[in-house]
């Protein structure tokens, strides 16, 4: 006997939403449960028809549902049971949705026609948030690796099946699936370089007591035969007794890492201008090869090279001409060595080759770096096409041998410097090794330089002066001359300090100390009747005329003092005379049109052509005293003397003989119309102050070296 009581209490509390529909689709039960899902009280669903408005479906997709559609009206059309629908229920009273599976399904009378529609509805919301949450959570994370641009991948170690995402593919230029995607096709495309250290990785991985994460770096071969940098990242999902059983992860691409890291690479260890090595990286591999030597006993060499006037041809052609040379120099140097063997440059126009397993052998080893050296020699000597001209260069090569034990890196470089520096004092285009003995005169050389410097800036100079004289014997003018009063050495002669003020940058601050002393001398003698209107000449360095601002200095101290700028007689040298012509000439113009006059200083032992006599803006021409020291005697000197005071007197330019010490000098000198004379037979060079009293005797109306003549 059916309990129906039972079947009462069982529909309330099963958790199945149940509406029975009448005929006209009109509610006639609802359970509690159904009042819970729909969000209607039973009181407010009883008698409710289809079309009421407070019922409101809408299809998954968020599209709304018509009358057509509901389950029961599907169910009254076709008299057939409708299964598994999703509905979205939108509650009217709690505002919100919900939700369900909705079956449905007829009960139908002896006639055939359908008496009621019981519909059931499962409150699925719970599931469906939760399907929703995780389609947001794989779109999001879809989202991070497209943003991360990386390759997902998943190894099921069990089912021994692997999942390559698309982006992987497109990663090694392929699309998905064109190989077939094995277990091993990753290791197919590995670098064979990469193959044991990636395997030894994956050893232990696989170990049971292996970590849970891991990341490693390999190559994967492309479609192109290429291969493509990876760093690749994943976890472990391991059994209880710590097998694993799934690995997960991605692949990044490292090419632009790669790339941006060989460019922070090459910035820091190699130069910009030729990619030689660069001071830095010279310094890593030089003392990793004198340790080398230690171990290994063999003898290495450390070449230093210097290229010859590079300055001058970079200031008179241009930095591009010269930037342009130093990289063609960097080329044939990379010529002239084993590819083992490490080419730097060291800034400027100097360069270093490190040679390493020359032997145990000193004596074979040096002259296998010789070798070197000597080829080097040879590709530099050769011409190089720049700028449309043929231009030649050569270097200045300092050796220096080091093996177990001697020297040490700092020792080694200074060594070598060294012996460069010696082969530049050669003559140049030379090659010398180091030398113990050099290292005295190099040290002398330092300690004169800082004494040097610090000369200028306690103002230790002494001005001197020699008198020149006329024909008449009367004084007409004098040379100045710069001596060194040091508190330890005494006074030092030029030719002991000017070479090196000339090769560092104190030459410019000596020159214009000198310059200035002169001035302020001429000013000084025009209140001297007999010193009023003789002329001074100072020697100008090179590197003075060089400097761009030459011109500019010498007529600030000569306003800054008040000078007659007629007075001073600039000494040039002939060497002077073939760099930079035309800047030359209009610094000498601007210059000459102030009233300063130039003189060539050894004429006739420098520049060989005389084009520059007609040219430059001169006044006079000074006799080297090499010819007139034996004038008397050698007839090649006289006749050069000879056309030298005729050429002068050709062009209108005044001559001046250097060096006069005897009668017989001055005799032939004036026989041949010599105009001016200096020399130790008219005066030694006295301190300037004392200049006019020590030389009274030269400014009476005829000398006695002339009477007695």
């Amino acid at each position: 006997m059916i309990n129906y009581n039972l079947f009462s209490d069982l529909i309330e509390y099963i958790p199945v939403g149940i509406v029975v529909h009448g005929p006209q689709s009109e509610i006639l039960y609802a359970n509690d449960r159904a009042s819970e899902i729909l969000g209607l009280s039973t009181a407010q669903m009883l008698g409710k028809v289809d079309i009421d408005p407070a019922w409101r479906f809408d299809f998954p997709d968020g599209t709304p549902m018509s009358l057509a559609d509901y389950p029961v009206n599907r169910v009254l059309k076709c008299k057939e049971g409708v299964w598994g629908m999703i509905l979205k229920v939108h509650r009217p009273v709690a505002k919100d949705v919900a939700w369900v599976l909705c079956n449905a399904f007829p009960s139908i009378g002896e006639d055939g026609e359908v008496l009621q529609v019981i519909t059931c509805f499962t409150d699925i919301s719970a599931l469906k948030h939760a399907e929703e949450a995780l389609k947001a959570s794989e779109e999001r994370l879809n989202l991070m690796l497209q943003g991360a641009n990386d390759a997902a991948w998943d190894w099921d170690l069990r089912q021994h099946t692997v999942y390559y995402s698309p982006r992987w593919w497109q990663m090694i230029g392929r699309e998905p699936d064109e190989l077939e995607p094995t277990e091993d096709l990753w290791v197919k495309l590995l670098h064979p370089d990469d193959y044991q250290k990636v395997m030894d990785k994956m050893n232990g991985l696989f170990d049971r007591s292996g970590p849970s994460s891991f990341d490693t770096e390999f190559r994967l071969q492309t479609k192109s035969g290429s291969y493509l940098p990876v760093l690749c990242r994943g976890v472990i999902l391991r059994g209880a007794d710590g097998t694993p059983l799934r690995m997960s992860g991605t692949n990044m691409d490292l090419t632009e890492r790669k790339e941006s890291e060989a460019r922070i690479y090459q910035l820091a260890y190699y130069d910009v201008l030729t990619g030689l090595a660069n001071r830095t990286l010279l310094m890593e591999r030089l003392k990793a090869a004198i340790a080398l030597c230690e171990r290994s006993k063999q003898i290495g060499a450390l070449l230093i090279i210097d290229l010859d006037n590079f300055k001058i041809l970079n200031d008179t052609m241009g930095h591009d001409v010269g930037d342009a040379l130093l990289k063609m120099v960097a080329d044939r140097l990379l010529q002239a060595v084993r590819r083992c063997e490490l080419v730097a440059r060291l800034g400027g126009d100097e360069f270093v080759i490190v040679m390493e397993n020359l032997g145990i052998d000193e004596r074979g080893a040096a002259l296998k770096a010789k070798s070197v050296g000597q080829k080097v020699r040879g590709l530099l000597n050769d011409p190089f096409m720049l700028a449309g001209k043929q231009l030649r260069t050569s270097p200045s090569i300092g050796i220096a041998l080091f093996a177990e034990g001697r020297p040490g890196l700092e020792e080694l470089l200074k060594q070598a410097d060294v012996a460069m520096y010696q082969a530049k004092e050669a003559g140049k285009n030379a090659l010398r090794f180091f030398d113990p003995a050099m290292q005295a005169a190099v040290e002398e050389r330092v300690a004169l330089e800082n004494d040097l410097r610090n000369g200028v800036l306690e103002n230790e100079f002494r001005l001197f002066c020699q008198p020149q004289v006329d024909a008449c014997g009367r004084l007409c003018g004098g040379e100045v001359l710069i001596r060194w009063q040091h508190p330890v050495r005494g006074l030092v002669m030029p030719n002991q300090f000017i070479p090196l003020a000339e090769q560092t940058d104190l030459i410019i601050p000596i020159g214009e100390w000198v310059l200035r002393k002169t001035c302020e001398t001429l000013v000084e003698w025009e209140s001297h009747p007999s010193l009023a209107q003789i002329s001074l000449s100072v020697n100008v360095s090179v590197n003075q005329v060089r400097d761009h601002n030459f011109v500019e200095r010498v007529l600030a101290i000569i306003d800054d003092c008040g000078a007659n700028p007629a007075r001073i007689m600039l000494e040039l040298t002939e060497s002077l005379m073939a760099e930079n012509v035309e800047e030359i000439i209009l610094k000498m113009n601007a210059l000459r049109v102030r009233g300063v006059r130039f003189s060539v200083d050894d004429f006739g032992t420098g520049y060989s052509s005389l084009s520059y006599l007609k040219r430059f803006p001169l006044s006079e021409l000074k006799i080297d005293q090499s010819f007139v020291r034996e004038i008397a005697l050698n007839q090649h000197d006289a006749v050069i003397t000879e056309i030298i005071i005729t050429l002068a007197k050709k062009l209108g330019l005044g001559v001046l003989a250097e060096g006069v010490e005897t009668e017989d000098q001055l005799n032939f000198l004036l026989a041949h119309d010599c105009s001016y004379f200096q020399g130790y037979l008219f005066g030694k060079p006295c301190a300037i102050e004392l200049f006019a009293s020590s030389f009274m005797d030269l400014m009476e109306p005829v000398s006695r070296h002339i009477r007695q003549g």
